[in-house]
């Protein structure tokens, strides 16, 4: 065996005997680096004659092709092994259980909103929006309020500097959900059963309003409509909300300007640990009356002023703050709490993304 014969299996022997990467890395050096064996024989072709550098020149450069595929084939296993090892030591152990994982809530008012729906879509009730930016005609005109009524004043509406000032066009944030009452009875035929829920605005701010809150509002418009239907409709939508048997109502005469008769609409309730429980009737021992919603038959006014003939079409229509409900059902205090942007607050009243309120399942499960 010659000599270079000789180094080749020696270097071959010791490459694949390496059992790490650093002492392969080692061997690469020792072999090919600038002062490796291997790069010494190559540099001694320089000095060798024609005849020598002929017989000696392929061998030696064999020898190097051969060890650099040597030192690949080992880095390779090398390598994948150490992957092996890697990915034993990172394996996912399935039956242990996964980390808690930062998870948000619904808010409370959301929550409302789609227990409402749900209620009033068992009963025929399709819900409407519109823009809450509104103009002063379906804001209050077309709803029969007068020019001089108290809540066009500027301390209770935000209207929109000189944007149509001194006109019916002039532009202000709703006070109400009831302009999409009127744009629904302008732009659909009747029969109309409709919900109205969405943001509302007015200049007021304690523990019970806030400048921005939530209201509901509902419409039915269709031939020989009576309290009767009203009075019912209301009933049915309190005891699925607040799932009790016993929700007694009370109707109050009152005034509205859309609305002829109007009524006030008080439920009964007692005070248990230092919340208010809806239920009961108002006049039994330990309960008492709480004003809820205002309701009433739409005006004769208001059906008119939306081209529909008053003779052949009537209609109720009722409002009720959301955020209320929301406080009423869950035990909530203060209004302001809902806008404050508390983490804390939210992860205590809010709901699970998956508790989507059902008839059948329970509509808070």
């Amino acid at each position: 065996m010659s000599d270079i014969q000789a180094t080749q299996t020696r270097l071959v022997d010791d490459i694949t005997a390496a059992s790490d990467l650093d002492t392969l890395e080692a061997l690469r050096v020792a072999a090919l680096g600038k002062a490796g064996s291997i790069t010494a024989l190559l540099k001694s072709l320089g000095g060798m004659s024609p005849d020598e550098r002929q017989a000696q020149g392929p061998q030696i450069h064999a020898l190097r092709e051969a060890i650099t595929a040597a030192l690949a084939e080992r880095k390779a296993a090398l390598d994948a092994a150490a992957l092996d090892v890697k990915l034993a030591a990172e394996a996912i152990d399935m039956s242990l259980p996964a980390d808690t994982a930062p998870k948000g809530s619904v808010h409370p008012v959301s929550q409302v909103m789609d227990e409402l729906a749900e209620i009033f879509a068992d009963m025929g009730f399709a819900v409407a929006t519109g823009p809450e930016i509104e103009d002063d005609w379906r804001n209050f005109t077309a709803l029969n309020i007068p020019e001089t009524h108290p809540a066009r004043a500027m301390h209770d509406t935000f209207y929109f500097p000189d944007v149509g000032e001194g006109t019916a066009q002039r532009m202000l944030l709703r006070t109400h959900t009831s302009p999409v009452q009127i744009r629904t009875m302008m732009e659909k035929a009747p029969p109309i059963r409709i919900i109205a829920p969405g943001r509302v605005y007015r200049s007021d701010s304690d523990a019970t309003h806030t400048p921005m809150f939530h209201q509901v509002e509902g419409l039915v418009i269709d031939r020989g409509i009576h309290m009767g239907h009203l009075k019912w409709t209301l009933e049915t939508f309190l005891k699925a909300y607040f799932e009790r048997d016993d929700i007694v109502l009370r109707l109050r005469p009152s005034y509205f300007p859309f609305t002829e008769p109007s009524a006030e609409v008080d439920v009964g309730y007692r005070h248990e640990k230092g919340r208010r429980i809806v239920g009961g009737h108002g006049d039994d021992d330990g309960h008492a009356w709480m004003e809820l919603l205002g309701s009433g038959m739409v005006n004769r006014r208001v059906i008119a002023n939306c081209g529909l003939d008053p003779d052949e079409w009537q209609g109720f229509a009722f409002g009720v703050g959301v955020d209320r409900l929301a406080m009423l059902k869950y035990g909530m205090d203060d209004l302001r709490a809902f806008f404050d942007g508390d983490l804390r607050w939210l992860a205590h009243y809010g709901f699970g993304a998956l508790n989507v309120p059902t008839l059948s399942g329970g509509i808070s499960a």
